[in-house]
């Protein structure tokens, strides 16, 4: 994702983000979940296509 301020719904195949879980490209997806973490002060952000894939990847 080029731009982790865009307004939801705007992704085009290019700027989309990737499911952490099972790599599928998560356009306008209205399930879309995002994980998002804090580290040594460094912050990262997993994305989903849905509850089951965010699930997977944390449980």
């Amino acid at each position: 994702m080029n731009d982790p301020t865009s307004t939801v719904g705007e992704d085009t195949e290019e700027s989309a983000p990737t499911c952490a879980s099972c790599g599928e490209t998560i356009v306008n997806e209205p399930t879309h979940r995002v994980l998002t973490s804090v580290e040594n002060g460094q912050v990262s952000a997993e994305h989903f296509c849905d509850e089951d894939c965010r699930a997977a990847f944390v449980g």
